[in-house]
């Protein structure tokens, strides 16, 4: 069994993406510059931004976060959108999601400029990225495909199932991998409806599991030399930790770990990777490599 580190893996992407900025600046270029919205105080929100902030530095980026209370109107959150959108110094950003329920999310997420979409959540990116153009990819499935690629997972022709069907994570990813020029795979997408989930489940070679259910996929689900990827992170109480949570995985991760072949630990496998593809999104946004 080995281990996918993808703290590792997305510090040794952020070290080649500052090495990068770098030579543009030093050749009289422009440094990206992403910026993020956060509305009221959600604890996993504010951790993300924390850590994108700092995933910036890293990169040699510059930053700007806006807050505002969760008493924000919608009005005024879609007039900081258009702000952004008419800033040209800003190359990319982000509108931290959730956000409050009185907020049309799908409403924000369609004022955005799609050619500043660093989420990759606009239609025209979502629908761009369904028939392979190029686009911004939404940060966690890059993430993915990205460690895979590292790892040297074989993904071609393989059959993969993807637990959970989110627009964020579970449809992107299943498109993602079975496209020819990244995962090449046979996929399936299931659900917590799904009928014979454990069969499907045992069939595969490589489980990406984004249900939110701790511990859902367990070792009877999982055939020997699978490669599993977990991209569930829910927060459970801890009374051990100082935070007085910790973070979770879909994996039973100690029952699951010894079948297969690769797998991902929670925290420190997907996580981090999902920040970085965020920045390779901003890097691509600032070089103007996918919309002019």
């Amino acid at each position: 069994m080995q281990l996918i580190d993808g703290k590792a893996t997305a510090a040794a992407i952020k070290a080649e993406i500052a090495e990068e900025v770098k030579g543009i600046m030093a050749n009289g270029g422009k440094q990206p510059h992403l910026a993020a919205v956060l509305v009221g105080h959600d604890g996993g929100s504010e951790t993300y931004v924390k850590n994108k902030v700092l995933a910036c530095e890293a990169c040699g980026f510059k930053s700007t976060l806006i807050r505002y209370e969760d008493n924000i109107t919608e009005e005024e959150l879609l007039k900081c959108v258009d702000r952004l959108n008419k800033d040209a110094d800003v190359d990319g950003f982000i509108v931290q999601l959730p956000l409050p329920k009185h907020i049309d999310e799908q409403k924000v997420i369609e004022a955005i400029d799609y050619r500043k979409d660093v989420d990759g959540f606009h239609p025209v990116n979502v629908g761009r990225m369904a028939i392979g153009l190029p686009c911004f990819i939404s940060a966690t499935p890059l993430g993915i495909i990205t460690l895979l690629k590292r790892y040297n997972v074989q993904t071609s022709g393989k059959k993969c199932v993807v637990l959970g069907r989110s627009n964020i994570v579970g449809k992107p990813m299943a498109q993602l991998m079975m496209q020819k020029q990244y995962g090449d795979a046979t996929v399936t997408v299931c659900h917590s409806h799904s009928e014979n989930l454990k069969e499907e489940c045992r069939n595969a070679d490589i489980i990406i599991a984004a249900i939110g259910r701790p511990d859902f996929v367990t070792a009877d689900m999982v055939k020997p030399g699978a490669v599993i990827i977990d991209v569930g992170t829910t927060r459970v109480p801890d009374a051990t930790r100082k935070s007085g949570f910790r973070l979770n995985g879909d994996v039973k991760f100690d029952e699951v770990a010894p079948k297969c072949s690769f797998i991902t630990p929670v925290p420190g496998g997907v996580g981090p990777m999902t920040i970085c593809s965020l920045m390779k999104n901003t890097l691509a946004a600032g070089k103007k490599e996918y919309y002019k």
